[in-house]
């Protein structure tokens, strides 16, 4: 009986697993606190895994395996939990639990380390995987420290900052441990922030007046600043080769995505108050 149970046990693992396709789109929904797995081939959503409350952002490890949602919380109720998922799995394998810190949202995954966001404490932290504690912590002293970008050498980190319409630029100072902080003013309601793929600059879309700021990030400077017109612009990325910047615009409601191999144009539904979006790659 033992035996027949384990093999049960295994087939459904195996069953699981291919539920999970190797190139999968992981998407946040905030109002049903749920993360769903989506084919990114058929279009169709595979699993929803619950989260902590109001997931707003998304990262994934390197090897594709585990996911990490910001677990942002509502506006009674801030939130102070980060959600670790297997992917495969398609179950919530850890709630952590970030306290003091609050309100946790732009979230990244570099060099094995998870590095987020704390609004309600003006501070940027990094949690260790492995040994399941927060391992560092550094204030901005800016207002709605909301998305973080790290530089793939680790020794860069970049936040926008909503409230005090600025990004804040860390950098590590040597092999001392400490950081140099540079406070760089840009336009009104910085939200959605981005390296170019070479990382010498970093864009940043304002939601309050239309434009976008681009910073060298060698010198920690605006050097151009574009009146692109968006109405409440609130992510920003680049294409791999760096020709286009592409900027989401809170004005409408849903995503229209024209596929001409298909002849057809795809809507894509993935729940409530679908938000943060990441690419969990396994192949």
């Amino acid at each position: 009986m033992f035996a027949l149970g384990l093999g049960g046990l295994v087939a459904a693992a195996a069953l699981a697993a291919a539920d999970t396709p190797p190139l999968a789109l992981l998407v946040g929904n905030k109002d049903e606190s749920t993360l769903a797995i989506v084919d990114p081939v058929s279009g169709k959503v595979v699993g929803h895994v619950p989260t902590g409350q109001d997931p707003h952002e998304v990262a994934v490890s390197a090897d594709g395996k585990l996911a990490f949602g910001a677990n942002y919380g509502t506006g009674p109720s801030p939130g102070n939990t980060i959600s670790v998922i297997d992917v495969v799995a398609q179950k919530e394998v850890r709630k952590v639990d970030v306290s003091p810190l609050r309100r946790p949202h732009g979230i990244a995954v570099a060099g094995g380390k998870v590095y987020f966001t704390a609004e309600m404490n003006k501070a940027i932290a990094r949690y260790d995987p492995a040994a399941n504690q927060i391992d560092w912590l550094m204030g901005t002293g800016q207002s709605t420290t909301h998305m973080v970008l790290v530089a793939k050498d680790l020794n860069r980190i970049f936040t926008a900052n909503i409230g005090s319409d600025t990004v804040t630029a860390l950098e590590r100072a040597g092999t001392s441990g400490n950081w140099n902080t540079t406070q760089i003013p840009v336009g009104k309601g910085p939200e959605a922030i981005s390296f170019t793929p070479d990382e010498a600059q970093v864009w940043t879309a304002h939601s309050r007046d239309g434009g976008v700021s681009v910073i060298d990030t060698a010198t920690k400077k605006v050097i151009a600043t574009l009146d692109v017109k968006t109405k409440r612009s609130n992510r920003l990325k680049f294409t791999p080769d760096g020709k286009r910047a592409l900027i989401s615009d809170l004005d409408g409601g849903r995503a229209y995505l024209a596929v001409a191999g298909d002849n057809r144009v795809a809507i894509v539904s993935t729940g409530n108050g679908a938000d943060g979006m990441a690419w969990a790659d396994r192949r």
